[in-house]
C-alpha cells in the first residue's frame, strides 16, 4: 500500500483559489466545497448572539471563515467562527492569540473532520471550547480538555475566563430559525 502525501503549510498555500476551502491537519489535506446556504445562516446567528457578549465583557473578537489556526509545521485550518482575545496591530496567523472559543457546523463533508480530526486538534492546541454544531442531529456537541464531551439539544452555556455572567444560548431556537 503506497505511502500518503503528508502535505506542509508552504504545499497548502501553492494551492489554487478556486472557492474549496484547503485545510491541513497534522499533514492531511482536507478540500471542503463551498458551504451551504443553512451552514452560513447558522453562523451568522451565532455571530449575531455572540458579538454582543464578546464585546460586553472584553473578550476579544469574533472571526469567521478565511481566518486560521495554525500549528506549524503541518497543520491549518480555518474554523467556521471562533473567538480570539484581542492581539496587537500587525499581528501574523503564527502570533495571534490562541482561540478561547471554535465552532465548526457540520456538513456533509465535514462531519466526520469536525468530531474526529479537529476535535483533537484543538485538544492538542489547549483550545479551551470547541463547539461542534450538528445540522443532522440538531444538537451541539461541547468540547473542553479534561472534561467528558456533552452533547446539548436545549441549551449551550459558556463561561469563559474573564466574563462576569455565562452566555446562555438556546440551541432548539437557533436550529427552529434555520429550520423552521
Amino acid at each position: 500500500m503506497p505511502a500518503t502525501q503528508r502535505w506542509t503549510i508552504e504545499q497548502l498555500h501553492r494551492l489554487p483559489e478556486d472557492g474549496n476551502k484547503y485545510e491541513l491537519v497534522r499533514g492531511e489535506l482536507f478540500v471542503t466545497p463551498a458551504p451551504t446556504f443553512i451552514h452560513e445562516t447558522i453562523g451568522a446567528i451565532l455571530h449575531s448572539l455572540l458579538e454582543p457578549y464578546v464585546r460586553t465583557h472584553a473578550l476579544g473578537r469574533i472571526y469567521r471563515p478565511r481566518s486560521i489556526v495554525r500549528a506549524r509545521p503541518h497543520s491549518e485550518v480555518e474554523p467556521d467562527l471562533m473567538v480570539r482575545p484581542a492581539a496587537p496591530p500587525r499581528t501574523t496567523w503564527d502570533r495571534a492569540p490562541k482561540p478561547i472559543l471554535v465552532v465548526e457546523v457540520t456538513s456533509e463533508t465535514t462531519r466526520r473532520r469536525d468530531y474526529f480530526h479537529k476535535r483533537q486538534l484543538y485538544l492538542d492546541l489547549g483550545i479551551p471550547e470547541y463547539w461542534i454544531v450538528d445540522t443532522e442531529d440538531r444538537e451541539v456537541h461541547i468540547v473542553r480538555p479534561a472534561e467528558d464531551d456533552v452533547t446539548v439539544a436545549a441549551e449551550v452555556t459558556w463561561h469563559p475566563v474573564g466574563a462576569t455572567a455565562p452566555l446562555r444560548l438556546d440551541v432548539a431556537a437557533i436550529f427552529s430559525e434555520v429550520f423552521g
